[in-house]
């Protein structure tokens, strides 16, 4: 009876489920080297996609931006608008108020002049130009200004040796305004230089200057 010598006839044990093939080591295929590069070129798309997507993002908040800015400058815009009109139709509002009391105003400032304002109605009439006064109210119209037609109105007209150019020689109604508006232009009479006056005072130059060139030449007037 011979003795079998172990190792060499026997298979080795080999795990269940597990092939012959298995337990030898495999040699790395080209395929599987080159796994380690791919994610590299997916992080380089999914950066150049982001990039793409937060330059679209920017575009969008410039653009909104923009529209934002618009829409307040015509908000402004509208505001101050609204405030001119407001303003405006104020000022129309108490023109016309003080037009209609402007008659009576002028019945006081005449029983003023006439002595006629006692009493009680000096009360009334001081307390009716108090109020139209804070309502920006102010008369204008004094004797002895030059005439300038825009707030002046001339009824009467005539000459006079005492003055250089067209005078308010006459205040006939007095004229209102509220700020720069005005009312009613003052209602006045003017006087104008006469028509020789000028001509005379010319002459009156000339000869003047021409005394003057004279004692010049001849070297002063002489001495006694």
């Amino acid at each position: 009876m011979t003795e079998e010598t172990p190792g060499f006839d026997e298979k080795p044990d080999v795990p269940s489920g597990a092939t012959p093939d298995d337990a030898e080591p495999q040699a790395a295929s080209p395929s599987s080297s080159g796994e380690g590069a791919a994610p590299a070129g997916d992080a380089s798309a999914q950066i150049a996609g982001l990039t793409a997507q937060l330059d679209q993002v920017r575009k969008a908040l410039e653009e909104r931006t923009a529209d934002l800015q618009r829409l307040q400058a015509e908000f402004q815009n509208y505001r101050r608008r609204v405030e001119r009109d407001r303003i405006a139709v104020k000022e129309i509002a108490v023109a016309s108020l003080l037009t209609e009391l402007m008659p009576t105003l002028d019945d006081i400032g005449r029983a003023r002049e006439h002595g006629e304002l006692v009493g009680g109605f000096k009360s009334v009439a001081e307390s009716l130009e108090t109020a139209a006064a804070k309502m920006g109210l102010q008369q204008f119209g004094k004797e002895g200004e030059p005439f300038d037609p825009t707030i002046h109105e001339a009824l009467m007209h005539s000459y006079a040796p005492d003055v250089t150019e067209t005078t308010c020689v006459a205040i006939l109604q007095p004229g209102y305004r509220i700020g720069e508006r005005t009312i009613r232009p003052a209602r006045v009479a003017v006087a104008e230089p006469q028509p020789g006056a000028a001509q005379t005072g010319k002459a009156e130059s000339s000869d003047a200057a021409e005394t003057a060139d004279d004692d010049k030449e001849s070297g002063g007037p002489d001495e006694g």
